[in-house]
């Protein structure tokens, strides 16, 4: 089977309650991890790719180590999706290589840096959904720029975050927004504001009400039942790995994530979408690190390389487990984007929102 949509796997973590991560990957040994801890639990995949994963890796690559994916694990549905698409244009040129879902993050200007204005931010999220749902392609927008509301500062993540400070109502996403930038695009999800940043200095403490707004979810959710929420910036930054990276020469100070429970409570009001990297890459700097100490001797990458794969995959598969994603991937039914291009067609993935539905 090809890679599958976005939409079908939301649609059925919806119906079951309960959410699914998604994994950042850039090179063969993070793809290998991501779908042996799937298989592992008899987990739908949701593999991401942001600009700079793209440019790394590089088009062709990238797009063939996915498709070797496919082809290794066909039972496993996997979606493939461009993360914080800056312009219409990434996203299309996301669409010409194979990629199921894009995310339309008009959250910011196409400079990736600049806060954009909520007209901005529909009109160029409707133009992606348009084309896209011809194609049978979901698309996740943004309400809301994310960054800390401890200190109003973003975390850029491959070049793709706000410059300087924002205000709380700059940092939050506005529940009547929500409801309108749904009704004017038909996004397929929709990514939240709540004080969750890229990067692994989320919070200089133990997050609380007042830095991480899990009660803004619930909120937006009470408005938009229908509509799949995403939470952005989601490690939970594992003081384990931590300590093992400074065991072996790191240099990470205190810091914290998101903690599991939390986004737990989020799944429980609508989030459907966890985004996740930064454990992942804790969890294979430790396994470098680690191996490269232990055997100074050692030249061959796969010394390092093979431990790496193993570490990030107790990652992932704790993930699936926590979210409640193990278990599901051989209940769905897998259905092609020329199948999901008709029902877009016909109106039958239309979302419809409770003050839509009063019209």
């Amino acid at each position: 089977m090809a890679l599958v949509p976005l939409r079908l796997l939301l649609d059925h973590a919806a119906e079951n309650g309960y959410g699914i991560p998604a994994f950042n990957v850039n090179n063969l040994e993070q793809i290998q991890a991501i779908l042996k801890a799937a298989v592992e639990t008899d987990s739908p995949v949701i593999l991401q790719a942001s600009r700079g994963a793209r440019n790394y890796a590089g088009e062709n690559f990238l797009r063939h180590l996915i498709l070797a994916a496919v082809e290794t694990y066909p039972h496993i549905p996997i979606v493939m999706h461009q993360d914080h698409g800056n312009a219409p244009a990434t996203c299309y040129s996301a669409i010409k290589n194979n990629f199921t879902s894009v995310m339309m993050d008009g959250s910011l200007e196409a400079d990736a840096k600049t806060p954009a204005s909520f007209e901005y931010n529909v009109n160029v999220t409707r133009e992606v959904v348009n084309v896209a749902h011809a194609l049978g392609v979901s698309v996740e927008g943004e309400l809301g720029c994310l960054g800390s509301l401890e200190t109003g500062a973003g975390e850029a993540e491959d070049g793709h975050g706000f410059e300087g400070t924002l205000d709380h109502s700059q940092l939050l996403t506005d529940p009547d927004e929500a409801v309108e930038f749904v009704e004017a695009t038909q996004v397929d999800a929709l990514a939240v504001a709540i004080g969750t940043s890229h990067g692994a200095y989320k919070f200089t403490r133990k997050p609380t009400g007042e830095i991480l707004a899990i009660s803004r979810i619930e909120e937006i959710h009470r408005r938009l039942p229908n509509t799949h929420l995403v939470m952005h910036g989601s490690s939970s930054v594992p003081e384990d790995l931590l300590a093992l990276i400074n065991q072996y020469g790191g240099a990470i100070p205190e810091t914290y994530g998101v903690p599991v429970e939390e986004i737990q409570k989020g799944i429980k009001s609508g989030v459907r979408k966890v985004n996740i990297d930064t454990d992942n890459r804790l969890a294979i700097t430790a396994a470098v690190r680690e191996a490269l100490a232990k055997k100074p001797e050692e030249f061959d990458p796969r010394h390092f390389l093979k431990p790496s794969i193993t570490y990030m995959q107790k990652v992932c598969a704790e993930r699936y487990q926590q979210f409640g994603t193990a278990g599901n991937a051989s209940k769905i039914k897998q259905i092609s984007l020329e199948d999901f291009a008709a029902k877009y067609a016909k109106g039958e993935l239309n979302v419809v929102t409770k003050s839509a539905a009063k019209v």
